[in-house]
């Protein structure tokens, strides 16, 4: 899967992952009346109001990305409604060929994990047949508990070549409270980087491993240094746009080969059409607000790239 994305952003020339997280906030009034005519307002009627909003905008920047990235604790706070939304939201967007990442930082131990790589990238046995019940393409991963709560997933995506991103360097602001204590000299987040080189040495794909990192855009010379630790791991990138992240941020994760990086953008994107620039869409048109926002980012990533050389 690995060689897909990759190949997937040479064609579509975006680096760019939409982060699908449908809040009810950022869904126009109109998708939600009439999610609440058909089912009231219950846990089915706001589920429908977010499969809807995101059967649009997936319709309207499926040609132009490589990758999606569902958030699941936005589908799970509607309960079992909100998860069927979210396998409904997988499956559609397989449909239109885009690589899933499915954004549910999972991490445990033993069974546990095991448990969890199975539902999400995996098969589970169900007497003689076998299923695949999320079926996404990569997910992220906390590596919190170490290599007995990463190698479950790691045999999976071997055994299914499919891939993870695991947290190293999270965009939020308080994650040097533990990311950025010195260890031996060092962050711990480059020790947690060297790992993730180390998982991934053995589930290389053509030029990249199987295994990649999180990283985020509003420390771009942490990133700097963590492309050097991990020079064979995707580094999904979040924070550009809402979290104050910009194309000039995001030079230093990428290889010399344009790739490497892949750059979420999860409310500037699906929500562009509450923001000034945007707002002449308005609701009933936040599809092509969000398709206007896709091509503004690729320019300006694309230019920042390009200014680097």
């Amino acid at each position: 899967m690995i060689n897909k994305l990759a190949e997937k952003i040479r064609k579509t020339h975006a680096p760019i992952v939409v982060g699908l997280d449908p809040m009810l906030g950022y869904i126009p009034k109109h998708i939600q009346e009439k999610a609440f005519q058909e089912h009231g307002e219950t846990l089915e009627g706001a589920a429908e109001a977010i499969w809807q909003f995101n059967k649009e905008i997936v319709d309207h920047t499926f040609d132009l990305i490589p990758a999606v990235k569902p958030q699941i604790a936005m589908y799970e706070q509607f309960g079992i409604p909100g998860l069927m939304a979210f396998k409904k939201t997988v499956d559609y967007c397989h449909e239109k060929d885009l690589v899933v990442i499915g954004d549910v930082k999972r991490g445990d131990i033993g069974s546990t994990s095991a448990a969890y790589a199975a539902g999400h990238i995996g098969a589970v046995a169900v007497g003689s047949k076998s299923y695949h019940p999320f079926d996404e393409d990569f997910i992220t991963v906390n590596p919190y508990l170490g290599t007995d709560g990463i190698q479950p997933f790691v045999d999976v995506c071997k055994a299914e070549k499919k891939g993870l991103f695991i947290l190293v360097k999270t965009s939020n602001p308080s994650s040097g409270e533990f990311q950025d204590r010195m260890v031996d000299g060092r962050p711990l987040y480059e020790h947690v980087g060297e790992k993730v080189a180390q998982w991934g040495a053995g589930c290389m794909g053509d030029s990249y491993s199987y295994i990649g990192a999180v990283v985020g855009a509003t420390y771009p010379e942490m990133g700097k240094i963590l492309r050097k630790v991990m020079p064979k791991s995707f580094i999904l990138v979040p924070g550009y746009g809402a979290q104050g992240g910009k194309g000039a941020d995001l030079v230093h994760f990428f290889n010399e080969d344009g790739l490497g990086a892949i750059v979420n953008s999860s409310r500037g994107i699906i929500a562009a059409y509450k923001q000034e620039a945007y707002a002449s869409y308005g609701g009933e048109h936040f599809g092509e607000a969000a398709r206007a926002a896709v091509e503004a980012m690729r320019e300006d990533i694309e230019g920042a790239l390009e200014a680097s050389k």
